[in-house]
């Protein structure tokens, strides 16, 4: 799987970065599972960018990551691609509750990376909020 944002806006590439990863677990925190646990690394402002399956089918909305240095006080250990990533079935329920249309593709044949990623750049753009 990969994930695709624009973390660290404004330090990094302002066209976006892609990563690949793999899914860890089928639940987040606490066996929250309306999570998806994966190791693509993810940074502040990729948030909201999509997560992908080889196809480059959405299978996921990046979500957080976890929060090492509490985790360190915690634990005297520094934990490393702890991220958390919203499941599809999360998405298309909040979709169907809103009015909002949607398709659900069958899983194609695997794509090139490169390719993947041109396909989340086209469907993704960078949102600033300003305090």
């Amino acid at each position: 799987m990969s994930a695709f944002g624009f973390p660290l806006a404004g330090l990094l590439a302002t066209g976006g970065n892609f990563t690949t990863g793999n899914v860890s677990a089928v639940a987040g925190l606490g066996n929250d599972t309306r999570f998806l646990q994966i190791s693509a690394p993810v940074q502040p402002g990729n948030s909201g960018g999509p997560l992908l399956d080889q196809s480059g089918n959405v299978v996921g909305v990046v979500a957080s990551k976890l929060n090492v240095l509490r985790l360190a006080t915690a634990t005297n250990d520094v934990a490393q691609n702890v991220n958390f990533a919203i499941k599809t079935s999360v998405l298309t329920n909040f979709l169907e509750a809103n009015g909002v249309n949607f398709t659900i593709a069958a899983s194609g044949q695997p794509m090139q990376s490169a390719d993947i990623a041109e396909r989340a750049k086209d469907m993704s753009v960078l949102i600033v909020c300003e305090q």
